[in-house]
């Protein structure tokens, strides 16, 4: 029997709001299927299940806003029944017991005194309902360990309830950047990321101006009689590049957790998506490798459009290995980004710009794109990220091999 809790849909996020169940006690669920719909700061996303079994109970309710790790569901593995309810203890009967008890007419007794009333329960935790560091918290922030609730196993007070009680008193209700605008809590939370983001993650950036003419070229032949929804933009292009690059230099695609860098087999790409009306998401497109050109720019198309309508996954949002950054086809020559964590690189690609470039000993006009790494230095440094941008320019001057 396992418990399906609220999971984190990335390092900005702290809680979510259930919205939507899409199963009910008795249903069958198996790995990847969606179970629920959570609404979150970067708007509604689809939950997936990650084990096979048979719900038992919906222990959360909607409209309810959660802490990531909070209990929402019981599981049952294959094969696994539900536990039977405690049965009521029965009554003890015997000759010394109340009349009552033995179906008769019980006959009043008189009494001097009555009988002694239970003691109060105690309104403060015992020392082992707190954690050192929670106990530690409260007393410095100078809150009564009593009037909180713990998210711990038992009901223990842990330091994320002293954490979460120290904020909720610190804002009032009428705080309006949590009644104002969606965009304004996005904001709110990826400024949060990514501050630590920078604070935690070592920084170095490492860019190079790439020709990318070859590769507008191939696409402009290609896309020559295709209707405008079939045609491969240089987006996906891009895309390929950062997969194929990244599977060959290990180092930029994984994450770096509990002290150490743990890599990917496979490269799933976040693609960072701008919403309408302001904001960012960065859903990953899956095992990108195993895709051809058309199907890369279909998922990149599907990505986006269930990104503007609020109706991302949980693994897209969470099992992204290597983050790529495009300016699209206008706009800034340049961009330096921050690591999405616990990834370990960003790959950021200015829009193209035509600019005089020495081909076979001639100077000419040549549209060229910056291409810019930011990457972890616990993991990799300059020359294996120079190998990485050596790979995928290499690959964007011959087009024909993504």
């Amino acid at each position: 029997m396992g418990v399906f809790v609220m999971p984190s849909l990335g390092s900005d996020m702290e809680s979510g709001t259930l919205v939507e169940w899409t199963i009910k006690p008795g249903d069958t669920v198996k790995r990847g299927d969606v179970v629920a719909v959570v609404e979150t700061q970067k708007g509604a996303i689809e939950i997936e299940i990650f084990e096979d079994g048979t719900v038992s109970e919906l222990t959360a309710e909607l409209g309810r806003e959660l802490p990531v790790g909070a209990p929402l569901a019981v599981i049952l593995k294959p094969g696994e029944v539900p536990p039977a309810p405690p049965s009521p203890p029965k009554a003890q009967v015997s000759e010394s017991s109340p009349a009552s008890a033995r179906g008769l007419d019980p006959v009043p007794v008189a009494s001097d005194t009555a009988p002694p009333l239970s003691p109060p329960r105690a309104t403060h935790p015992d020392a082992s309902a707190v954690s050192p560091a929670a106990r530690v918290r409260a007393r410095e922030r100078g809150l009564d360990l009593g009037t909180l609730s713990g998210s711990g196993p038992g009901g223990a007070i842990l330091l994320r309830d002293v954490d979460a009680a120290e904020k909720a008193a610190a804002i009032p209700t009428s705080n309006p950047l949590r009644t104002g605008s969606p965009i304004a809590e996005m904001r709110k939370a990826i400024a949060a990321a990514m501050t630590r983001a920078k604070q935690t993650i070592p920084h170095f950036y490492l860019s190079e101006t790439i020709d990318v003419q070859p590769a507008i070229n191939f696409l402009a032949e290609r896309n020559a009689d295709r209707l405008p929804a079939e045609r491969v933009l240089l987006g996906a292009l891009f895309v390929q590049a950062t997969a194929r690059s990244a599977a060959k230099v290990k180092s930029v695609n994984g994450r770096y957790a509990d002290g150490a860098f743990q890599p990917s087999s496979t490269v799933n790409v976040g693609v960072v998506v701008a919403l309408r009306g302001g904001g960012l998401v960065a859903p990953a497109l899956m095992d990108v490798r195993s895709l051809d050109l058309d199907q890369t720019m279909a998922g990149m198309r599907d990505l986006v459009s269930r990104a503007r309508a609020g109706r991302l996954r949980s693994s897209e949002m969470t099992e992204g290995t290597i983050t790529l950054s495009s300016l699209g086809e206008t706009g800034a020559e340049a961009m330096t980004g921050v690591i999405f964590p616990p990834q370990v690189a960003l790959v950021g690609i200015g829009a193209p710009h035509i600019r005089p470039w020495v081909v076979g000993g001639a100077v000419v006009p040549r549209s060229v794109v910056t291409l810019t790494i930011s990457a972890d230095h616990r993991v990799s440094d300059g020359r294996q990220v120079a190998r990485f941008i050596t790979e995928f320019e290499t690959l964007m001057q011959d087009p024909e091999n993504l």
